[in-house]
């Protein structure tokens, strides 16, 4: 499978070594070490915001080409168990790094969005993604804009997806969103109009209505 410009873009900034060896992962997967591989990425994926946002496009292209090659599930393996590793210690990462913490929500998400199994969300993902994305809307996450800015980008990109394997989830994360909007005097007033914007997004079935979108995104770009 031939890469984007995107993605070939994305490899340059890593070293020369490790672009051949990813370059390698995207199209004769069998011949390097895919646990590698998938470190590589997810350790990129934790500092790089911008490589975060576009790593489950390389993840769904190297999961690809190792079934079509050799009908193996390597590197899909060593992803899952790295981003479960990540997930048990998050609110460490959180406490350290907001950056890195908001990388990571990021990636997990992009992951979520790239990878399916028959055409289905990847069910071991469900719960550990809704996890980081209730964590977002906790009353202190909602002071950080770093942290709204990143819950109102993945629900603009999965909500819906998500909404559909388990709408029960998304009611919890709502009540929330809606809680802190209404009660939480002390959020400012950017994340204050997202949560808003997010709050409608969801009422009118995960799109929003021209009217509102010009609305919501000239108060935004003012």
């Amino acid at each position: 499978m031939e890469m984007s410009t995107k993605e070939d873009y994305k490899i340059q900034s890593f070293d020369p070594e490790t672009q051949n060896l990813l370059k390698t992962a995207l199209k004769e997967p069998s011949s390097v070490d895919l646990e590698k591989v998938a470190d590589v990425i997810v350790d990129q994926s934790l500092k790089d915001q911008v490589f975060s946002k576009e790593a489950g496009r390389i993840c769904y292209t190297i999961v690809q080409a190792e079934a079509k090659q050799s009908n193996g599930s390597v590197f899909r393996r060593r992803l899952l168990t790295r981003l479960q590793q990540e997930f048990k210690v998050r609110e460490e990462t959180r406490a350290h790094s907001l950056q890195e913490w908001v990388c990571y929500v990021t990636f997990i998400c992009n992951i979520f969005d790239y990878l399916k199994v028959n055409n289905m969300p990847m069910v071991a993902l469900v719960h550990p993604v809704y996890d980081c994305l209730l964590r977002l809307a906790q009353p202190d996450a909602l002071l950080n804009e770093e942290e709204v800015d990143c819950l109102v980008l993945q629900l603009h990109r999965i909500g819906d997806q998500l909404e559909q394997v388990n709408g029960q989830r998304m009611d919890e994360l709502f009540f929330l969103l809606r809680d802190g909007f209404l009660l939480q005097e002390s959020i400012g007033s950017m994340a204050r109009l997202l949560l808003l914007e997010m709050l409608e997004f969801r009422a009118g079935g995960w799109k929003l209505s021209s009217t509102a979108n010009k609305y919501y995104y000239s108060e935004l770009s003012d």
